[in-house]
């Protein structure tokens, strides 16, 4: 049986410009980046985790050209189901430090049973969130309480 998750990916409309975004706004960094004469094969991964990200233009091997554009279609609205999901120690940090880099968000961090989490999405209309788990909200906000 299977024993791990090493790619997902995600429609984007521009790869040059999803580069742009998920590696200098967001801070990931490059794994492939190979002409393959059908496609690019663009992956992106957080530093450290070896699971990637393919960023993927809808087109040609995996959908026809009527539907390529169909998803395109979908992709600006938001509606093609791309999510990706981060946890971050410290969320408020990390949203600062992201909006001090132009990102624009759609929801604030927010305090939830779960922990902290905010929402944004990037220039193709893909939901991202990025969350403090529980865990690592106590130790943070104890750690904040303890510098005061």
């Amino acid at each position: 049986m299977f024993n791990a998750l090493l790619i997902s990916s995600i429609y984007v409309l521009d790869q040059d410009k999803a580069l742009d975004f998920y590696v200098g706004k967001l801070g990931l960094e490059v794994n492939t980046d190979q002409d393959l004469g059908f496609m690019r094969w663009l992956t992106v991964n957080v530093p450290g985790d070896t699971r990637q990200i393919l960023l993927e233009t809808p087109g040609a091997p995996s959908l026809d050209a009527k539907t390529a554009e169909q998803a395109r279609e979908l992709v600006t609205k938001g509606a093609t189901g791309g999510h990706l999901f981060f946890t971050t120690a410290d969320c408020r940090k990390t949203y600062d430090e992201l909006r001090g880099k132009g990102v624009e968000f759609t929801e604030e961090p927010t305090e939830r049973p779960y922990g902290i989490d905010c929402g944004l999405r990037d220039p193709f209309g893909n939901h991202i969130r990025f969350s403090q788990p529980l865990h690592l909200a106590t130790t943070t906000a104890s750690a904040s309480k303890a510098n005061r």
